[in-house]
């Protein structure tokens, strides 16, 4: 503990320092809070560096490919949580909702790839719509509210795919293209252009509108965004909608790059999802954040996953990992956010 004597606090009583308030740790906070798009690329960059040692075969055409084949489902699977996220919430439903669309959009297969599409977009866009009327109208807790709509689709899934959702075993190839598929010499896939339009809207809608205001707004300060007239269960409902929404577009995906649909289509992408948009800098405890540093974020796990590919890592080592990447930079963000 030390005496700052330059920065009095009243007439001439000098300001008490804490050991852990050092200039080296605010040179940090102000780094990463003024450039912390900057640093995600320095981190995916030496990610990148680090597997193309590993396995020189990655830094190739081919390798980044794979990379992106998995990052965009992944990437806009995040999305759900950042918006979520922002608002102080957070959607644990999401994997079951995109495997939900995933099952729908395959049922409805044989009436043709739009009639399919729009269907599982219509559940996604119904999960989403119970989810914010229990979070914003009744006021359940985001966690509890989302963590009850998996546990309930796990039992309809398991329920009807042995009846009526038992034809939905393949999809139809127009989404078996778009999940798997590419172009320009089968280097871009069909998924990233799908990402990035969606990475577009959602960017657009949360930094050029009055909703994007209102979901940071609801997330930074509840009681005064109340008393400026803010009707939050509006903004709630909305919110889980468009997660529902985002939820289903990456299940339909994960189901065009498998080829097929099941329970486990999209489990786990549930924890790598919380991760990408922790990574990204958004704040858990909401308000502070945005979709660039997520989009950062997916990019980061893909990379991530690569590499423990290359070195043969189980996928229990992978859900560790995840699980310590969202702890540790959850207590990171917090303690830089209070030094700043």
């Amino acid at each position: 503990m030390s005496i700052d004597v330059s920065s009095p606090t009243g007439a001439g009583t000098p300001r008490v320092v804490p050991p852990d308030e050092g200039p080296a740790r605010s040179r940090l906070a102000a780094v990463m809070g003024d450039h912390p798009l900057a640093v995600l690329a320095a981190v995916l960059l030496a990610l990148v560096i680090l597997t193309g040692i590993v396995e020189p075969r990655f830094v190739s055409l081919n390798g980044l490919r794979n990379t992106l084949l998995l990052a965009a489902p992944l990437g806009i699977m995040a999305a759900t949580q950042t918006v979520c996220m922002l608002t102080g919430g957070i959607d644990l439903s999401v994997a079951m909702s995109a495997t939900a669309a995933a099952y729908v959009a395959g049922v409805l297969t044989p009436q043709g790839a739009p009639v399919a599409i729009l269907g599982g977009l219509a559940v996604g866009l119904l999960v989403g719509l119970v989810n914010g009327l229990g979070v914003g109208v009744f006021k359940v807790n985001p966690l509890i509210m989302t963590l009850g709509m998996s546990a309930i689709l796990v039992g309809l899934l398991t329920t009807f795919s042995q009846t009526i959702l038992s034809g939905a075993t393949r999809v139809a190839p127009f989404i078996a293209t778009l999940g798997a598929g590419s172009f320009f010499g089968r280097t871009i896939p069909y998924n990233v252009v799908v990402w990035a339009v969606v990475a577009l809207l959602v960017i657009l809608a949360l930094t050029r509108s009055g909703f994007g205001r209102t979901v940071y707004a609801i997330g930074d300060n509840p009681i005064a965004s109340r008393l400026g007239g803010i009707r939050r269960w509006q903004v709630l409902i909305a919110v889980y909608m468009l997660a529902g929404l985002l939820a289903a577009i990456a299940g339909i995906l994960l189901a065009g790059r498998s080829g097929s649909v099941d329970l486990q289509l999209a489990q786990n992408f549930l924890l790598p999802s919380v991760a990408a948009a922790v990574i990204g800098g958004t704040s858990i405890f909401g308000g502070y954040g945005g979709y660039g540093g997520t989009v950062f974020g997916a990019l980061i796990l893909g990379v991530l996953d690569s590499l423990l590919t290359f070195i043969d890592a189980g996928e229990a080592v992978r859900q560790v990992l995840y699980g310590s990447l969202v702890l540790g930079l959850a207590w990171l963000y917090a303690r830089l956010t209070a030094a700043r």
